[in-house]
């Protein structure tokens, strides 16, 4: 900085230049040279180094504004970055303003280093930065494009920022430049829509401006990063009911894509290609489009790997996908039961722990002989010799899937040709039905009562679909016992008829609450 201010300042200042500058422009550059041999001992951002830099911000005279710019892109740049006042930010503004492109570039380049602290991005937007970026992100010059629109990235990382960017205009240049064909452009650009994607409102403003196809299309990128940021952002935009249907039924090679990424040499790429299409395995058409598009094999390779992230994203995904009774099947012959049941004692992470478990109650829904296989595989052993050392939220899935998965070993093995082991099956399923239907801490039926009753809905879809399985089994003591439990009887009767309301509101509306009252309706007639 010091030789590009001597250039311009130094012998031609005394020729050419001098009779031009002003007597306070000719002593703000004399001193503002004497505080950069200085630097080390001086403050730049108030008193006297901070009025010499105002000076030539302010003045006419181009080159000056161009010493003054390029002298806040270096001092932010090499500087800590702290909060600065509006006093400091006035000259940089001013300069952000400039038809001078060199001006525009250096400018804009330390409003982005003043950017990654947090109250500068508060103060920038408030002073009206956001129209002038705006402007420069639709220059022709890619180095002025490049630096407003990492400036806009730093922006929209504060939450109180992002809905002002959306309203500013910003998207649609924004989602333009995600295609440029200079990569820190894109970089840039394809970041800050991810920046915007963390809200229900900004996402729908950024499927609004287009960016979904654009998002798609650099999902092929040979840029790790630029694969991150689109992946991550079409993850969180699949949060959303309507924009899955909106990609579903106009992104045909989305699942493709995201397939391949989970090979990619990046871990948090395939870990956001994992979540991704976990987010799209909330809905029907996406969990039997990934199985079908070959997606069990990747997913069961970062399923066994030694990563957390990997691990959950990869066993989030295939629980969501394992809801289909489609799948189940396709799930255990692809290899997925053991490293399911070594999860289970991930004590490291509970919810890889709820996932595993959960994915295994889904492949048992229905299919004896899914039940078996899970049996075969040492699951109910493994359930057993944890269920009392894991978290409660774990504990009440392995419950469950207990319960299941013992009534459908014990049930066919009544029919044995060995008398003695007709004779066992037959006095485990009285323990099951009616020792423990009471005790210990108030049995079956306590769970089942307490889960149908709770608040969570989570809880009652276990509870709910738990009975149907029992009913499946025609053991008559469990038959019998659950008709007569009139607290169990009456909280099926209410959610097949008025469905799963919290707190006297009204019934929800989603798949999850209209799959509690199908299973319900399922129980009474069952009952019947």
């Amino acid at each position: 900085m010091g030789a590009c201010l001597s250039c311009l300042f130094g012998k031609k200042t005394k020729s050419l230049y001098e009779p031009l500058l002003q007597e306070n422009e000719r002593e703000a550059v004399a001193d503002l040279l004497t505080y950069l041999e200085n630097r080390a001992e001086t403050n730049f951002f108030e008193g006297d180094p901070l009025r010499a830099l105002s000076t030539l911000a302010f003045s006419d005279n181009v080159d000056l504004q161009r010493s003054a710019a390029l002298a806040f892109a270096e001092i932010t740049e090499k500087e800590d970055v702290r909060e600065v006042d509006r006093e400091t930010m006035e000259p940089i503004m001013f300069l952000l303003q400039s038809p001078d492109v060199e001006v525009q570039r250096a400018a804009s380049a330390a409003l982005g280093n003043l950017a990654v602290n947090t109250e500068n991005k508060l103060l920038i937007v408030q002073m009206g930065g956001l129209e002038p970026l705006i402007r420069q992100m639709l220059s022709p010059n890619v180095e002025v494009q490049c630096n407003a629109v990492g400036c806009i990235t730093n922006l929209a990382t504060h939450d109180e920022n992002k809905s002002k960017i959306a309203k500013s205009g910003a998207l649609v240049p924004l989602t333009r430049l995600a295609r440029s064909k200079d990569m820190r452009v894109q970089r840039n650009a394809t970041g800050a829509l991810l920046n915007m994607t963390h809200s229900d409102e900004n996402r729908q403003q950024l499927v609004n401006a287009g960016a979904i196809p654009v998002l798609v299309s650099l999902l092929n990128s040979p840029d790790t990063d630029v694969q991150y940021y689109c992946t991550t952002a079409l993850s969180n935009i699949a949060v959303d009911a309507l924009n899955r249907r909106k990609l579903a039924s106009s992104e045909t090679r989305l699942v493709q894509s995201l397939i391949g990424l989970m090979d990619s040499t990046s871990l948090k790429v395939q870990c956001q290609a994992a979540l991704a299409l976990r987010n799209l395995a909330s809905d029907e058409k996406y969990q039997l489009e990934i199985v079908r598009s070959r997606g069990l094999p990747p997913l069961l390779r970062l399923l066994q790997s030694s990563f957390l992230p990997l691990i959950l994203s990869s066993v989030a995904c295939i629980r969501n996908i394992s809801i289909h009774p489609l799948n189940e099947s396709p799930i255990i012959d692809a290899g997925f039961l053991s490293p399911l049941i070594q999860l289970l004692a991930y004590e490291e992470n509970e919810e890889i722990q709820c996932h595993a478990i959960s994915t295994l109650r889904n492949l048992a829904a229905s299919s004896e002989r899914n039940k078996r296989a899970i049996v075969d595989a040492g699951a109910v052993e493994r359930v057993i010799e944890l269920v009392l050392n894991v978290p409660l939220s774990v504990q009440s899935e392995m419950t469950a899937c207990v319960a299941v998965l013992a009534l459908s070993v014990l049930l066919p093995l009544t029919n044995s040709s060995s008398v003695e082991v007709q004779g066992n099956s037959a006095a485990a399923l009285g323990n099951l039905s009616s020792k423990v239907w009471e005790q210990p801490e108030g049995g079956l039926n306590g769970y089942l009562q307490r889960f149908l009753l709770s608040t969570d809905k989570t809880f009652k879809h276990i509870a709910v679909w738990t009975i149907v399985q029992f009913l499946e089994g025609r053991d008559p003591k469990l038959f019998a016992n659950i008709s007569s439990s009139d607290t169990i009887v009456s909280a099926i009767n209410s959610l097949a008829e008025f469905g799963v309301t919290t707190d006297g509101e009204e019934p929800d509306d989603d798949d999850d609450s209209d799959e509690i009252v199908a299973l319900a309706r399922k129980t009474l007639s069952l009952l019947q």
